[in-house]
């Protein structure tokens, strides 16, 4: 089945242990999503309670939907570049439309079963961008921790630190002091207890303490004005063509960098449980998720690791504990929302280092340097066209580049060679004996694709004298493609010119066999030259002799 959410399996042995359970840990969650949603707003270039809206829309959304027992959904560290990019671009509005388009995308890719697909994205490609995001969130968080008085951040790094450069004159001190505190106490809080979150810690006394001292320095209110205390109306984004057209790469890098964050955060959140996720299910999920955040003008929502480890360690055992977190954020919203008004930018800004510290994942990006050569030529390139050039062309080519890498560890891979009687293993030695005068043995292996079947056609020149026969070993041939069969037709073509008979041998694969059938090779050949062992192949070649 495509889309079965997990909480029809959950609630059928739902019990008040485990509600208590998924209230505390919903309870806590919610607390820690506050400022990270808020933070996560204003870092992407739009009003803070953007942020809020699309943590409870499409977090209550994704847990109540999701293929995920514990998975936390909402706006995420990896989405700022690219919303960022798209308001500068198209506007909120733009965003807006675009994050509907991904939602449709995202459900769609549900639906054709893509999610077991996207998790064999290599692993390089993944850490190159998620390490490149993170610089460029560190970049982004230099104005608000130093106060600089300039004007909007540029969207391109070098631009971003030129800016920085000409207006460092202008840092504020009291606004640095706040940052640092914020960093310093996140860091260390953990060692005091993990059961509050270091970011609620250093918000409440960040912002008291700027509160009481009246110290100048910006907070929300004094950027964005009051935070809304309530839900705005839905409304659906205005769709024609034109709009489409212009905003279906924005909308298909929200889409699939959607679809690798939340199926990450499943797997991630699988092995702390032990419990399996529903890929698909997943996906179709997100995609409603973030048809409905656009819907409440919220920004792009995904899985979010961090609180989905946080709901896990605290208990969380149930998308219940999802639905409560995004209550809890709702009650927030409606009854103290306004207060959030208070906190200081630069406060934000500390959170926000801390999250890129976290998501740069540094000892994994030095890890991949041990690896071979194809992976860190896809870890850099990855990661620099992400940092200096765009998020959307370093995935499409971090793609494309590993592909054409793993086809040429795939050519290294197949081999083409003739054999002789020396070249025999014991099993077949004596049926090497066996072989007549006049009949030549090749042996393939590994796949017979388009980047090895060329080495087939090749190892056919060397034949100096036209033999009778032609066997063919094919017992390590696991695959075969439409190229590979191509190359069988114009060898036995030119062998058939030469009055050379081919016989293909330990054609056993189902997959080779059903190819040959479908594209008529066994007919050309002959079906009684297509054999199943060797010893029938050599019987086949003294009779083509006779």
């Amino acid at each position: 089945m495509i889309f079965r959410p997990k909480i029809i399996d959950t609630l059928k042995n739902y019990s008040k242990p485990l509600f208590i359970k998924d209230l505390i840990a919903g309870i806590i969650v919610g607390i820690v999503a506050l400022p990270l949603a808020i933070a996560f707003a204003i870092a992407s270039g739009v009003s803070p309670e953007k942020g809020l809206f699309t943590a409870i829309i499409a977090g209550f959304t994704i847990s109540a939907l999701g293929g995920s027992r514990v998975q936390i959904g909402g706006p995420t560290g990896a989405f700022i570049v690219i919303v960022y990019g798209i308001v500068q671009q198209y506007g909120v509005s733009g965003l807006i439309i675009a994050t509907f388009m991904a939602g449709v995308l995202l459900i769609l890719m549900g639906v054709v079963k893509l999610g077991s697909a996207i998790q064999y994205i290599p692993y390089p490609l993944i850490v190159g961008f998620t390490t490149g995001i993170a610089v460029i969130i560190f970049s982004s968080q230099m104005k608000d921790l130093f106060s600089l008085e300039m004007g909007s951040v540029p969207a391109d790094f070098i631009d971003k630190w030129k800016e920085y450069g000409h207006n460092f004159s202008s840092v504020s001190f009291p606004a640095l002091a706040i940052g640092l505190s914020t960093l310093l106490i996140v860091f260390l809080w953990p060692k005091v207890t993990h059961k509050i979150p270091g970011s609620l810690v250093a918000i409440l006394v960040t912002t008291v303490a700027v509160y009481f001292s009246d110290m100048p320095v910006e907070t929300i209110g004094s950027r964005f004005g009051s935070i809304p205390s309530t839900l705005p109306k839905p409304a659906i984004p205005g769709l024609n063509f034109e709009i489409i057209k212009e905003l279906i790469m924005p909308a298909v890098t929200i889409a699939l960098l959607g679809s690798i964050e939340s199926l990450l955060c499943a797997v991630v959140a699988d092995g702390m449980t032990g419990g399996s996720h529903r890929p698909n299910t997943e996906l179709v999920a997100q995609g409603i998720a973030n048809i409905a955040s656009a819907l409440f003008g919220g920004i792009p929502a995904t899985g979010a690791i961090a609180r989905t480890a946080t709901n896990i360690k605290n208990g969380g055992k149930t998308p219940i504990a999802g639905i409560i977190h995004a209550a809890t954020l709702l009650l927030i919203m409606l009854f103290v929302g306004k207060l959030a008004a208070l906190i200081p930018m630069a406060t934000l800004a500390g959170i926000l280092i801390v999250v890129a510290y976290n998501m740069s994942e540094w000892e994994n990006f030095l890890s991949v340097f041990k690896g071979p050569k194809s992976d860190t030529i896809v870890l850099l390139c990855t990661f620099l066209l992400t940092v200096f050039i765009d998020l959307t062309v370093a995935i499409e080519i971090g793609i494309v580049l590993a592909a054409f890498l793993f086809i040429q560890k795939m050519m290294k891979s197949s081999s083409v060679t003739q054999v002789s009687h020396t070249d025999a293993t014991d099993g077949d030695t004596q049926l090497k004996k066996m072989l007549p005068e006049g009949v030549d043995v090749f042996e393939i292996n590994g796949p017979l694709f388009f980047g090895a079947a060329y080495k087939f056609k090749e190892a056919m020149k060397v034949v100096e004298k036209p033999a009778r026969a032609l066997i063919v070993r094919m017992k390590n041939v696991p695959v075969i493609d439409a190229t590979g069969i191509q190359i069988l037709k114009e060898v036995n073509k030119e062998l058939k010119k030469k009055g050379t008979k081919l016989i293909l041998s330990e054609v056993k694969n189902n997959q080779v066999l059903n190819e040959l059938t479908k594209a008529r090779l066994s007919f050309q050949i002959g079906k009684a030259n297509i054999t199943d062992t060797f010893e029938k192949a050599i019987e086949r070649s003294v009779d083509i002799l006779k």
